[in-house]
Parts: C-alpha cells; sequence; structure tokens
C-alpha cells in the first residue's frame, strides 16, 4: 500500500483510509455488541468502545504494514 493517497491534489497518509475502515467496521461490532447485550457486562462501555477501536485500528495497521 502507498504511503500516501491523492485525493483532490491533497496527499493524506494511507493510515486516514485505514481510519476510516476501522471507523466502519468498529460501528458494525459496536451494534453487534449492542445488539447482543455485552455492554451490560462493561465497568465502562464508552471504554470498551475505544478499546475496540484502537485494537482493530493496530490490527488492521499491521495487516497491511508488516
Amino acid at each position: 500500500m502507498p504511503r500516501e493517497i491523492a485525493l483532490f491534489g491533497v496527499y493524506l497518509p494511507s493510515l486516514t483510509l485505514l481510519f476510516l475502515v476501522t471507523l466502519a467496521s468498529g460501528w458494525a461490532l459496536d451494534r453487534l455488541a449492542a445488539w447482543f447485550g455485552l455492554y451490560r457486562h462493561a465497568w465502562h462501555p464508552t471504554l470498551l468502545r475505544m478499546s475496540l477501536f484502537t485494537c482493530l485500528y493496530g490490527l488492521i495497521a499491521l495487516y497491511i504494514y508488516r
């Protein structure tokens, strides 16, 4: 994957694209966890959401940039 992506003449880091992918997949996993009621067992649901996002972002970035 290239290090920069040109978007309307502006160079953006490719991690921005990974951020958007993580945002969409994190939202889907968040809705799935809420549907199953997993947030009832969490001490702090917002912290769990942020941790899920951070883990997904790191996982996708490590997968792309070996």
